[in-house]
């Protein structure tokens, strides 16, 4: 079997349990076609970028799966038939990751360069400047 990372974003105004009820429903296809749902994670609700069928936000949520390929265009089928979802995307991938995904993890956990990791800021005072061009002489 395969493993995949399947994203799906549902409409904004469904609630929690609404979102949940959907990912039972999609691991019990999965698991119906020989495969295993392993971590979930809801991303929560985000805006998106533009409109999606008049929606101007949607719950996000991760799914790591590992399953015959039959399963994974059943769930895809099945994700393009309902009217909750809005976009889906899966990636075969060579391995899960461990612990929280990207979109988990803390802002200062993530890999970002700050202040004191690029060395001192150059003090506005330092060095000559170069004076203005005035447009004043042009017509």
């Amino acid at each position: 079997m395969a493993l995949y990372e399947h994203v799906f974003l549902a409409r904004q105004d469904l609630s929690s349990q609404q979102i949940d009820a959907l990912v039972e429903q999609y691991k019990g296809v999965i698991e119906n076609g020989g495969g295993s749902v392993g971590r979930v994670e809801n991303w929560g609700l985000k805006s998106l970028a533009y409109r999606i069928k008049k929606n101007r936000k949607a719950h996000f949520t991760l799914m790591d799966i590992d399953a015959p390929a039959d399963a994974v265009k059943e769930l895809e089928r099945q994700m393009g038939l309902s009217e909750d979802v809005l976009r889906f995307m899966t990636i075969r991938v060579n391995a899960h990751e461990e612990g929280p995904s990207a979109m988990m993890q803390r802002r200062d956990d993530r890999d970002r360069g700050r202040r004191d990791d690029r060395g001192p800021r150059r003090d506005r005072d330092d060095g000559p400047r170069r004076p203005r061009e005035s447009n004043e002489g042009a017509q």
